[in-house]
Protein backbone atom coordinates (compact mmCIF):
# COMPACT_ATOMS: atom_id res chain seq x y z
CA UNK A 1 0.00 0.00 0.00
CA UNK A 2 1.27 3.44 -0.88
CA UNK A 3 1.45 5.85 2.01
CA UNK A 4 0.34 9.39 1.05
CA UNK A 5 2.78 11.47 3.07
CA UNK A 6 2.94 15.27 2.62
CA UNK A 7 6.27 14.91 0.81
CA UNK A 8 4.80 12.30 -1.53
CA UNK A 9 1.78 14.46 -2.21
CA UNK A 10 4.04 17.42 -2.99
CA UNK A 11 6.10 15.26 -5.31
CA UNK A 12 3.00 14.09 -7.18
CA UNK A 13 1.75 17.63 -7.50
CA UNK A 14 5.14 18.78 -8.83
CA UNK A 15 5.30 15.98 -11.40
CA UNK A 16 1.70 16.68 -12.46
CA UNK A 17 2.38 20.40 -12.78
CA UNK A 18 5.50 19.81 -14.84
CA UNK A 19 3.57 17.44 -17.08
CA UNK A 20 0.85 19.99 -17.66
CA UNK A 21 3.41 22.70 -18.39
CA UNK A 22 5.09 20.48 -20.95
CA UNK A 23 1.82 19.71 -22.74
CA UNK A 24 1.14 21.74 -25.91
CA UNK A 25 -1.40 24.48 -25.38
CA UNK A 26 -3.92 25.91 -27.84
CA UNK A 27 -4.41 29.02 -25.72
CA UNK A 28 -3.96 32.30 -27.57
CA UNK A 29 -1.23 34.72 -26.52
CA UNK A 30 -3.88 37.44 -26.08
CA UNK A 31 -7.40 36.42 -25.13
CA UNK A 32 -9.32 39.20 -26.89
CA UNK A 33 -8.66 42.45 -28.72
CA UNK A 34 -11.12 45.17 -29.69
CA UNK A 35 -10.25 47.20 -32.79
CA UNK A 36 -11.46 50.80 -32.93
CA UNK A 37 -11.75 52.09 -36.51
CA UNK A 38 -11.93 55.91 -36.96
CA UNK A 39 -13.75 55.72 -40.32
CA UNK A 40 -16.54 53.94 -42.13
CA UNK A 41 -16.71 50.43 -43.51
CA UNK A 42 -14.76 49.65 -46.65
CA UNK A 43 -11.93 52.13 -46.19
CA UNK A 44 -8.24 51.58 -45.60
CA UNK A 45 -8.48 51.73 -41.81
CA UNK A 46 -11.36 49.28 -41.84
CA UNK A 47 -9.54 46.88 -44.15
CA UNK A 48 -6.34 47.07 -42.11
CA UNK A 49 -8.01 46.42 -38.75
CA UNK A 50 -10.08 43.55 -40.07
CA UNK A 51 -7.17 42.07 -42.04
CA UNK A 52 -4.82 42.17 -39.06
CA UNK A 53 -7.57 40.81 -36.81
CA UNK A 54 -8.21 38.00 -39.27
CA UNK A 55 -4.54 37.00 -39.34
CA UNK A 56 -4.12 37.20 -35.56
CA UNK A 57 -7.18 35.09 -34.80
CA UNK A 58 -6.73 32.51 -37.54
CA UNK A 59 -3.11 32.03 -36.47
CA UNK A 60 -4.20 31.61 -32.86
CA UNK A 61 -2.19 34.58 -31.61
CA UNK A 62 -5.36 36.35 -30.43
CA UNK A 63 -8.39 34.43 -29.22
CA UNK A 64 -11.15 36.72 -30.47
CA UNK A 65 -11.30 40.07 -32.25
CA UNK A 66 -14.15 42.59 -32.33
CA UNK A 67 -14.50 45.72 -34.42
CA UNK A 68 -16.12 49.12 -33.97
CA UNK A 69 -16.41 51.77 -36.69
CA UNK A 70 -16.54 55.30 -35.29
CA UNK A 71 -16.57 57.95 -38.01
CA UNK A 72 -16.44 61.66 -37.38
CA UNK A 73 -14.14 64.64 -37.19
CA UNK A 74 -11.61 63.25 -39.64
CA UNK A 75 -10.82 60.52 -37.13
CA UNK A 76 -10.93 62.89 -34.17
CA UNK A 77 -14.09 61.38 -32.68
CA UNK A 78 -12.44 57.97 -32.22
CA UNK A 79 -9.24 59.53 -30.86
CA UNK A 80 -11.19 61.57 -28.29
CA UNK A 81 -13.21 58.49 -27.34
CA UNK A 82 -10.09 56.41 -26.77
CA UNK A 83 -8.58 59.15 -24.58
CA UNK A 84 -11.76 59.84 -22.59
CA UNK A 85 -12.41 56.15 -21.85
CA UNK A 86 -8.76 55.14 -21.40
CA UNK A 87 -9.37 53.32 -18.12
CA UNK A 88 -11.90 51.02 -19.81
CA UNK A 89 -9.99 50.52 -23.06
CA UNK A 90 -6.94 48.47 -22.02
CA UNK A 91 -7.84 45.76 -24.56
CA UNK A 92 -8.52 48.23 -27.38
CA UNK A 93 -6.25 49.07 -30.29
CA UNK A 94 -7.14 51.97 -32.58
CA UNK A 95 -5.97 51.68 -36.16
CA UNK A 96 -4.62 54.79 -37.80
CA UNK A 97 -2.15 55.93 -40.41
CA UNK A 98 -0.43 58.98 -41.88
CA UNK A 99 -3.62 61.12 -41.57
CA UNK A 100 -3.22 61.28 -37.78
CA UNK A 101 -0.09 63.34 -38.44
CA UNK A 102 -1.64 65.41 -41.25
CA UNK A 103 -4.89 66.24 -39.45
CA UNK A 104 -3.10 67.11 -36.24
CA UNK A 105 -0.92 69.58 -38.17
CA UNK A 106 -4.06 71.06 -39.73
CA UNK A 107 -5.76 71.32 -36.31
CA UNK A 108 -8.66 69.20 -37.57
CA UNK A 109 -8.66 67.84 -34.01
CA UNK A 110 -6.70 69.14 -31.01
CA UNK A 111 -4.94 65.86 -30.20
CA UNK A 112 -1.86 64.27 -31.76
CA UNK A 113 -0.19 60.88 -31.60
CA UNK A 114 1.50 62.10 -28.41
CA UNK A 115 -1.84 61.92 -26.58
CA UNK A 116 -2.09 58.18 -27.27
CA UNK A 117 0.24 55.21 -26.84
CA UNK A 118 1.85 54.43 -30.21
CA UNK A 119 2.18 50.63 -30.29
CA UNK A 120 3.52 49.83 -33.77
CA UNK A 121 3.27 50.50 -37.47
CA UNK A 122 2.39 47.24 -39.16
CA UNK A 123 2.03 47.74 -42.91
CA UNK A 124 2.56 50.21 -45.70
CA UNK A 125 0.20 50.96 -48.55
CA UNK A 126 1.25 52.94 -51.61
CA UNK A 127 -0.92 55.61 -53.16
CA UNK A 128 -2.49 55.09 -56.57
CA UNK A 129 -4.53 56.86 -59.24
CA UNK A 130 -7.61 54.91 -60.31
CA UNK A 131 -10.29 55.36 -62.99
CA UNK A 132 -13.42 53.43 -63.91
CA UNK A 133 -12.77 50.56 -66.30
CA UNK A 134 -14.97 52.26 -68.91
CA UNK A 135 -13.26 55.64 -68.53
CA UNK A 136 -11.96 57.39 -71.63
CA UNK A 137 -8.74 58.01 -69.66
CA UNK A 138 -6.56 55.19 -70.91
CA UNK A 139 -3.43 55.89 -68.88
CA UNK A 140 -1.81 58.40 -66.55
CA UNK A 141 -0.49 60.46 -69.47
CA UNK A 142 -4.03 60.97 -70.71
CA UNK A 143 -5.11 62.10 -67.24
CA UNK A 144 -2.30 64.67 -67.13
CA UNK A 145 -3.18 65.91 -70.62
CA UNK A 146 -6.80 66.45 -69.58
CA UNK A 147 -5.68 68.14 -66.37
CA UNK A 148 -3.29 70.50 -68.12
CA UNK A 149 -5.98 71.41 -70.66
CA UNK A 150 -8.58 72.19 -67.97
CA UNK A 151 -7.93 71.27 -64.31
CA UNK A 152 -11.56 71.95 -63.38
CA UNK A 153 -12.69 69.15 -65.71
CA UNK A 154 -10.66 66.54 -63.83
CA UNK A 155 -12.39 65.94 -60.50
CA UNK A 156 -10.24 63.73 -58.28
CA UNK A 157 -11.85 62.10 -55.28
CA UNK A 158 -10.36 60.65 -52.13
CA UNK A 159 -11.38 59.06 -48.86
CA UNK A 160 -10.19 61.93 -46.69
CA UNK A 161 -10.97 65.57 -46.10
CA UNK A 162 -9.68 68.36 -48.33
CA UNK A 163 -6.01 68.82 -47.55
CA UNK A 164 -5.90 65.27 -46.22
CA UNK A 165 -3.64 62.46 -47.29
CA UNK A 166 -5.39 61.48 -50.56
CA UNK A 167 -5.47 65.17 -51.52
CA UNK A 168 -1.79 65.61 -50.65
CA UNK A 169 -0.84 62.53 -52.68
CA UNK A 170 -2.82 63.81 -55.67
CA UNK A 171 -1.12 67.21 -55.44
CA UNK A 172 2.29 65.63 -54.96
CA UNK A 173 1.91 63.47 -58.06
CA UNK A 174 0.54 66.33 -60.17
CA UNK A 175 3.44 68.54 -59.13
CA UNK A 176 5.92 65.77 -60.03
CA UNK A 177 4.22 65.54 -63.45
CA UNK A 178 4.84 69.25 -64.05
CA UNK A 179 1.26 70.37 -63.42
CA UNK A 180 0.04 72.96 -60.92
CA UNK A 181 -0.73 71.06 -57.69
CA UNK A 182 -2.85 73.88 -56.32
CA UNK A 183 -5.38 73.48 -59.15
CA UNK A 184 -6.46 69.97 -58.12
CA UNK A 185 -10.27 69.80 -58.04
CA UNK A 186 -10.50 67.51 -55.03
CA UNK A 187 -13.76 65.86 -53.91
CA UNK A 188 -13.62 64.48 -50.33
CA UNK A 189 -15.49 61.38 -49.14
CA UNK A 190 -15.83 59.77 -45.72
CA UNK A 191 -13.48 56.78 -46.15
CA UNK A 192 -12.20 54.98 -49.20
CA UNK A 193 -15.25 52.79 -49.73
CA UNK A 194 -17.50 55.79 -50.35
CA UNK A 195 -14.86 57.38 -52.55
CA UNK A 196 -14.69 54.25 -54.68
CA UNK A 197 -18.49 54.25 -54.94
CA UNK A 198 -18.26 57.85 -56.18
CA UNK A 199 -15.83 56.78 -58.87
CA UNK A 200 -18.01 53.87 -59.99
CA UNK A 201 -21.12 56.07 -60.12
CA UNK A 202 -19.39 58.68 -62.27
CA UNK A 203 -19.35 61.46 -59.65
CA UNK A 204 -15.60 61.87 -60.08
CA UNK A 205 -13.22 61.33 -62.99
CA UNK A 206 -10.37 59.75 -61.03
CA UNK A 207 -9.61 58.55 -57.53
CA UNK A 208 -6.55 59.06 -55.35
CA UNK A 209 -6.52 56.10 -52.98
CA UNK A 210 -4.42 53.38 -51.43
CA UNK A 211 -3.26 50.64 -53.76
CA UNK A 212 -4.64 48.08 -51.31
CA UNK A 213 -8.11 49.58 -51.63
CA UNK A 214 -8.05 49.38 -55.43
CA UNK A 215 -6.37 46.08 -56.22
CA UNK A 216 -9.37 43.78 -55.65
CA UNK A 217 -11.63 45.80 -57.97
CA UNK A 218 -8.83 45.98 -60.52
CA UNK A 219 -8.56 42.19 -60.41
CA UNK A 220 -12.32 42.04 -61.00
CA UNK A 221 -11.83 44.28 -64.05
CA UNK A 222 -14.03 47.00 -62.53
CA UNK A 223 -11.42 49.75 -62.28
CA UNK A 224 -8.08 50.56 -63.92
CA UNK A 225 -5.08 51.56 -61.83
CA UNK A 226 -3.15 54.19 -63.77
CA UNK A 227 -0.06 54.29 -61.56
CA UNK A 228 1.22 53.55 -58.07
CA UNK A 229 3.48 55.72 -55.89
CA UNK A 230 6.04 52.99 -55.22
CA UNK A 231 9.69 53.14 -56.18
CA UNK A 232 9.37 49.96 -58.23
CA UNK A 233 6.46 48.03 -59.72
CA UNK A 234 4.63 45.84 -57.24
CA UNK A 235 4.49 42.06 -57.44
CA UNK A 236 0.74 42.22 -56.82
CA UNK A 237 0.25 44.21 -60.05
CA UNK A 238 3.33 44.01 -62.28
CA UNK A 239 1.51 45.59 -65.25
CA UNK A 240 0.77 48.80 -63.33
CA UNK A 241 3.53 51.41 -63.84
CA UNK A 242 4.92 53.49 -61.03
CA UNK A 243 3.79 57.11 -61.15
CA UNK A 244 7.42 58.07 -61.70
CA UNK A 245 7.75 56.01 -64.86
CA UNK A 246 4.25 57.06 -65.99
CA UNK A 247 5.29 60.71 -66.14
CA UNK A 248 5.42 62.01 -62.55
CA UNK A 249 9.16 61.77 -62.03
CA UNK A 250 10.18 61.06 -58.44
CA UNK A 251 6.61 60.80 -57.13
CA UNK A 252 6.97 58.31 -54.30
CA UNK A 253 4.81 57.96 -51.21
CA UNK A 254 3.92 55.19 -48.78
CA UNK A 255 1.21 55.42 -46.15
CA UNK A 256 2.00 53.48 -42.98
CA UNK A 257 -0.83 51.92 -41.05
CA UNK A 258 -0.50 50.90 -37.46
CA UNK A 259 -2.07 50.75 -34.04
CA UNK A 260 -2.37 52.92 -30.96
CA UNK A 261 -3.43 52.09 -27.43
CA UNK A 262 -5.09 54.46 -24.97
CA UNK A 263 -2.91 56.85 -22.97
CA UNK A 264 -1.27 55.19 -19.99
CA UNK A 265 -1.20 51.72 -21.56
CA UNK A 266 0.73 49.47 -19.13
CA UNK A 267 4.15 48.26 -20.25
CA UNK A 268 3.08 44.63 -20.03
CA UNK A 269 0.21 45.31 -22.42
CA UNK A 270 2.53 47.11 -24.83
CA UNK A 271 4.98 44.21 -24.71
CA UNK A 272 2.18 41.70 -25.34
CA UNK A 273 0.90 43.60 -28.39
CA UNK A 274 4.38 44.01 -29.87
CA UNK A 275 5.12 40.31 -29.35
CA UNK A 276 1.78 39.40 -30.96
CA UNK A 277 2.56 41.43 -34.09
CA UNK A 278 6.05 39.94 -34.30
CA UNK A 279 4.57 36.45 -34.09
CA UNK A 280 1.88 37.31 -36.66
CA UNK A 281 4.50 38.23 -39.27
CA UNK A 282 5.81 34.66 -39.25
CA UNK A 283 2.46 33.05 -40.05
CA UNK A 284 0.95 31.84 -43.31
CA UNK A 285 -2.29 33.53 -42.29
CA UNK A 286 -0.60 36.93 -42.32
CA UNK A 287 1.15 36.28 -45.63
CA UNK A 288 -2.24 35.49 -47.20
CA UNK A 289 -3.87 38.70 -45.89
CA UNK A 290 -0.89 40.89 -46.78
CA UNK A 291 -0.50 39.57 -50.31
CA UNK A 292 -4.24 39.69 -50.96
CA UNK A 293 -4.23 43.41 -50.17
CA UNK A 294 -0.95 44.32 -51.82
CA UNK A 295 0.54 45.58 -48.53
CA UNK A 296 4.20 45.69 -47.56
CA UNK A 297 5.51 44.93 -44.07
CA UNK A 298 6.61 48.04 -42.19
CA UNK A 299 7.12 47.03 -38.56
CA UNK A 300 8.21 49.81 -36.24
CA UNK A 301 7.26 49.23 -32.60
CA UNK A 302 7.19 51.27 -29.40
CA UNK A 303 9.91 53.94 -29.12
CA UNK A 304 10.97 53.39 -32.73
CA UNK A 305 7.41 54.14 -33.83
CA UNK A 306 7.39 57.38 -31.82
CA UNK A 307 10.68 58.51 -33.41
CA UNK A 308 9.32 57.66 -36.87
CA UNK A 309 6.15 59.69 -36.22
CA UNK A 310 8.14 62.70 -35.08
CA UNK A 311 10.30 62.57 -38.23
CA UNK A 312 7.24 62.17 -40.48
CA UNK A 313 5.52 65.07 -38.77
CA UNK A 314 8.36 67.37 -39.81
CA UNK A 315 8.60 65.94 -43.35
CA UNK A 316 4.87 66.21 -44.05
CA UNK A 317 4.62 69.60 -42.38
CA UNK A 318 7.28 70.98 -44.71
CA UNK A 319 5.53 69.42 -47.73
CA UNK A 320 2.13 70.80 -46.76
CA UNK A 321 3.57 74.30 -46.43
CA UNK A 322 5.13 74.00 -49.87
CA UNK A 323 1.82 72.87 -51.38
CA UNK A 324 -0.11 75.60 -49.59
CA UNK A 325 -2.05 73.34 -47.20
CA UNK A 326 -0.62 75.01 -44.09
Amino acid sequence: MIRFTRRFAFGCAFVLAMGIAAMPSDAADIEATHFLIPGGAGGGWDGTARGVGEALTKAGVVGTASYENMSGGGGGKAIAHLIETAGKQQDTLMVNSTPIVIRSLQKVFPQSFRDLTPVASVIGDYGSFVVHKESSVSDFGALIDAYNADPSSVSIGGGSVAGGMDHIVAALVMKAAGADPNEVKYVPYDAGGKAMAGLLSGEIKALSTGFGEAIDLARQDTVRILCVTSKERLDAAPDVPTCSEAGASGAEFVNWRGFFGPPGLPDEKMDAYVAAFEKMYETEEWAAVRDRNGWVDIFNPDDGFVAFLEAQEKQIGDLMKELGFL
